[in-house]
């Protein structure tokens, strides 16, 4: 995922996202086509809709924190059996933007 471009459709100036489970989700795609049928299914008529292109470890390091709130990455998440969720966690975001940071590490018997 961090070394792959990512087509992340924009809302207005910004990139699309959506909040779920106190989450906001970073939408990207990995290619036109998944990215147009996600446009099929949510935005009306044939409104063109612009999107950047980033690599997704941009996304993770750079833009997640700058949100300032829990935020992960959702990719393809129109792709039926293709979608793939990178949460707000260590080991994928920065330690600053984690919600599991911190945290003690579970203790096994």
């Amino acid at each position: 995922m961090r070394r792959t471009v990512l087509l992340v459709p924009m809302a207005g100036d910004r990139l699309w996202s959506a909040r779920l489970g106190g989450v906001r989700w970073i939408h990207g795609f990995t290619d036109e086509t998944a990215l147009a049928r996600f446009v099929r299914h949510h935005v009306p008529g044939d409104e063109p809709v612009a999107y950047a292109a980033l690599l997704g470890a941009r996304i993770v390091d750079e833009v997640v924190p700058a949100l300032g709130e829990p935020a992960g990455l959702a990719v393809d998440v129109a792709t039926e059996d293709g979608a793939m969720f990178f949460p707000p966690v260590v080991g994928i975001v920065p330690e600053s933007a984690a919600v599991d940071a911190g945290e003690a590490p579970e203790v096994r018997a």
